[in-house]
């Protein structure tokens, strides 16, 4: 099973603010969708609660919410305490491709089994309070990167990337 991470970024490395994503871009979002879609998508607790009441559960995929709470409820998705427990649900399921969606701490724990980072690298810098972690380039080869201008639905210009660990 490929273990792969997806997220935005602006340049400063900003991937949220108070639980939410300080930008607008469909194209983005459609990425987002059309790649994960049908996959495992694994999730620390804040981001899962972070999602609009329609898409929680993200639809047609598998849902995993990693939290130390307990008792934690999550409607529609299964609840683990640790990345290995849900990276070993989807495994057990067959699952070709997990994706590890955010947030921040979730994101840093992925580092070390990712194998790929599927990277919208924005051109802006945001206000946040949640970033996404560096990440030692020497260690991982751009395999992809698609322009994408700013335009009257895309307020900034964005670059879709995607990373694999050399």
């Amino acid at each position: 099973m490929k273990i792969s991470m997806i997220a935005a970024m602006g340049i400063n490395r900003t991937i949220g603010k108070d639980n939410d994503i300080p930008w607008h871009l469909p194209d983005d979002f459609k990425y987002f969708k059309d790649t994960t879609e049908g996959h495992h998508v694994i999730m620390g607790r804040k981001n899962f609660e972070s999602l609009p009441p329609r898409f929680k559960p993200l639809p047609n995929r598998p849902n995993i919410v990693i939290t130390r709470n307990d008792s934690y409820d999550a409607p529609g998705a299964e609840v683990v305490n640790s990345l290995e427990e849900a990276l070993e649900i989807a495994k057990k399921n067959g699952e070709p491709e997990a994706f590890i969606i955010g947030g921040g701490e979730i994101y840093k724990l992925g580092l070390d089994v990712a194998e790929i980072i599927y990277l919208t690298e924005i051109d802006a810098t945001f206000n946040g309070d949640t970033i996404f972690p560096e990440f030692d380039k020497r260690q991982w080869q751009e395999v992809s990167r698609k322009h994408h201008p700013a335009d009257d639905r895309h307020q900034f210009a964005f670059d879709f990337v995607i990373y694999k660990k050399k």
